[in-house]
């Protein structure tokens, strides 16, 4: 499905992305890690093509910039680090929005088809509920629901989803992870997120990319990438240990 071949991205002499391959295949959800600056978003935004870069980002073996933008739309679905409305849409007006990429025109009415993926994504987000809401009103485990609703209903192949349990508490992190897991179970997708928690990139994950400054520390089986060498490498510390000794402190 997604496969990215030595990409680079640079601000002017600063290079942020050096050199990154990696490939996602149908079924498989990637987890992009590593410690804070190691360039973990600016992949997720060069491959959603919302930042410059050289290399090669192919889907289906077709580079993704050969797609038409309402192509990509239906193909790609991004879920930013930070979402936020800042006008009074319910939540049925935001989910709605996630078909805007299949209409023929502006003012076009949504079809069928349409709303069967619109009842789908608010059924599997169980937010039947708060559809004559304000989102402006919603928590923050609420309001990124809401958000992975509208993905659910644009219906893409590829999700591209940068800390999507940012800033949530535990309840709203194993929800939020439980649905993408979910999503991820119809054949034809796929699913590539930076991670901060490695807890949660352990048990979601399957394969990983461990980021350091901008190059590939390890890439592979999730348990292989994240083993007590590797990460002490990258983040300078002892994590297995310093992990355990948060354990136990709940024992």
């Amino acid at each position: 499905m997604l496969e990215v071949r030595n990409l680079k991205v640079q601000y002017g002499n600063l290079t942020i992305v050096d050199n990154v391959s990696f490939s996602v295949g149908e079924g498989q959800w990637l987890m992009i890690v590593g410690p804070n600056g190691a360039g973990k978003s600016t992949i997720i935004n060069a491959v959603s093509q919302g930042a410059p870069y050289t290399g090669e980002v192919r889907f289906n073996n077709k580079k993704i910039e050969k797609y038409k933008p309402h192509e990509r739309a239906r193909i790609i679905g991004v879920l930013a680090q930070s979402n936020y409305v800042n006008y009074s849409f319910t939540v049925q007006e935001v989910i709605r929005l996630g078909r805007y990429a299949y209409a023929p025109g502006i003012f076009s009415r949504q079809t069928k088809e349409d709303e069967r993926y619109i009842s789908e994504a608010i059924e599997m987000t169980g937010l039947k509920s708060l559809l004559n809401q304000s989102v402006l009103t919603l928590s923050g485990g609420e309001l990124q629901r809401v958000f992975l609703a509208q993905l659910f209903a644009q219906n893409p192949r590829l999700l591209l989803l940068d800390e999507p349990t940012n800033h949530l508490d535990l309840l709203y992190q194993k929800q939020v992870f439980a649905l993408i897991q979910e999503w991820l179970k119809t054949p034809g997708r796929a699913v590539v997120s930076v991670v901060h928690d490695l807890s949660l990139a352990r048990a979601y994950g399957k394969q990983a990319l461990l980021l350091d400054r901008g190059k590939i520390k390890a890439s592979g089986e999730i348990n292989e990438v994240l083993n007590a060498r590797n990460l002490d490498s990258v983040y300078s510390m002892d994590v297995y240990e310093w992990m355990r000794s948060k354990l136990e402190q709940w024992i």
